[in-house]
């Protein structure tokens, strides 16, 4: 069983940059691709970012933006939000799949989520 905690979410400004911060702990970290989603207010959860060893993939609303990382040292996943707009604002998911985690589908893993809120 891997347990997923987020940190690093607050209330930013548009234009600002937040980082999150995913720890994994109970299982083998290198062996998961991690990845993130995010829910808005009435909205479903959708992905934002996964990364499969070092290849990474982005939700076309975010590329160029958001970069996702790992240190499989510190059992740690990160998402560097730059350049942040209204519509960014969202309960951030941290996630791991066996072999990528790009669909709701792929996760086998869920944190508990970090709120992110981005005024204008």
């Amino acid at each position: 069983q891997v347990q997923l905690v987020e940190s690093g979410g607050g209330l930013v400004q548009a234009g600002d940059s937040l980082r999150l911060s995913c720890a994994a702990s109970g299982g083998t970290f290198s062996g998961y691709a991690m990845g993130w989603f995010r829910q808005a207010p009435e909205k479903e959860r959708e992905f934002v970012a996964d990364i499969r060893w070092s290849t990474t993939y982005y939700a076309d609303s975010v590329k160029g933006r958001f970069t996702i990382s790992r240190d499989n040292a510190k059992n740690t996943v990160y998402l560097q939000m730059n350049s942040l707009k209204p519509e960014d604002t969202a309960v951030y998911y941290c996630a791991a799949g066996w072999r990528r985690a790009n669909k709701l589908s792929d996760v086998v893993y869920w944190g508990k989520g970090t709120l992110v809120t981005v005024s204008s």
